[in-house]
């Protein structure tokens, strides 16, 4: 059996808070599904190497025998209550530090519950989109919204860890839009708003008013004023290819603002090859753990092939669910500790180099990114 390294300290460099609420056993699960969407009749989202990862890590920690039914596991959750069921499996996590993005809807824990529940330290990352959206409820010209937006953005730099941006992923604008552009762009969203909300108080509409997503040139307005105030900037890119954000990671260097490209998976390599074309730009290695389960090892085997080790971060991405920042920080340490035992076994590394490199990905890369001392 390959020997491993012991990947000590993590720093989440980006997670969601937790539900205060009880959950059923089919609200639980569909929190396990990626697309947030029911599982086909007739099966479950237990049935993922998300969902097994879950029956492996979590059971032990509330009394149980790894990989129980989900139903039993479920049953002795609701007994010991939400709180200390978080508090259990957060804590066990072995996270010092939590970067919590706040822009997620629902009854979620904020930065400072949930550095009480994890004993952590914890700092807010400011979600654009979500920021916008409060200023917009409280401007009421364009002239006014623009004006305070600006301010906004710079009034959250001071005090937020990193801004993070997840609409018309991962496209990026490679130049600033003009002021006429920005302030047509501004118009179109706040009217869209406010016929949103018209149709929400006549009951013709299905939501609540304010959903409308981002205008294009008004994100691209708000990624290159974020990236003036000179803090990191999360871009989420989900399952779209990263070459698409090749212009805007060009045209930002030297701005003095690192971008961090958020959830690469399917396309880590290519992730991992933007992150080792530029000074600025870091991989995050969120979604891969608990999405790839078993086979989390082989996939960030193939991102260290692209990437330097000095540009890769560890988080989690859960949302929701303490048993995601479980699952994510034990998969990541046997994933990681696995692939570079096997490199020290064979004689390619040594255990000092090797440990080394486990503290910059699982942490040391995050303070040095994120300022955290």
């Amino acid at each position: 059996m390959t020997d491993t390294v012991p990947v000590a300290d993590l720093v989440d460099q980006n997670c969601h808070g937790v539900l205060r609420t009880e959950l059923g056993l089919g609200t639980f699960e569909a929190r396990l599904g990626a697309a947030r969407a029911p599982a086909a009749p007739g099966t479950t989202f237990f049935d993922t190497q998300t969902g097994f990862a879950v029956r492996r890590w979590c059971p032990p920690l509330l009394g149980l025998e790894a990989h129980c039914p989900p139903a039993s596991y479920l049953a002795r959750r609701r007994e010991l209550g939400v709180a200390e069921t978080s508090r259990r499996l957060l804590r066990a996590t072995g996270v010092s530090a939590h970067l919590v993005d706040t822009g997620l809807p629902g009854d979620l824990t904020g930065p400072a519950e949930l550095a009480s529940a994890a004993g952590s330290d914890a700092r807010e990352i400011v979600r654009l989109e979500i920021l916008a959206e409060h200023v917009a409820d409280t401007s009421g010209t364009v002239d006014t919204f623009l004006v305070n937006l600006g301010e906004a953005v710079h009034t959250a730099a001071s005090s937020a860890v990193a801004f993070t941006s997840v609409g018309a992923a991962p496209y990026a604008a490679p130049e600033p839009p003009g002021p006429v552009r920005v302030r047509a762009a501004a118009g179109r969203w706040l009217a869209r708003r406010e016929a949103e909300r018209r149709a929400a108080r006549r009951g013709t509409a299905g939501r609540e008013g304010g959903g409308a997503p981002v205008e294009p040139e008004l994100l691209d307005h708000l990624r290159w004023s974020a990236v003036a105030c000179g803090i990191p900037l999360q871009l989420r890119l989900g399952t779209a290819d990263p070459a698409r954000l090749a212009d805007f990671a060009a045209a930002t260097e030297g701005h003095g603002c690192d971008l961090v490209l958020l959830h690469g998976y399917p396309h880590h390599r290519q992730t991992a090859a933007l992150a080792g074309r530029h000074p600025h730009v870091y991989a995050d290695l969120g979604a891969v753990p608990a999405r790839t389960g078993a086979r989390a090892a082989a996939v960030l085997a193939e991102i260290m092939e692209l990437a330097p080790f000095g540009k890769l971060l560890f988080s989690s991405g859960a949302r929701a669910l303490p048993e995601l920042h479980l699952v994510g920080a034990r998969q990541f340490r046997e994933a990681l500790g696995r692939v570079l035992g096997a490199w020290v076994e064979d004689g390619a590394w040594t255990r000092q180099d090797a440990a080394r490199v486990a503290t910059m990905i699982g942490s040391g890369n995050a303070r040095r990114v994120y300022g955290l001392g």
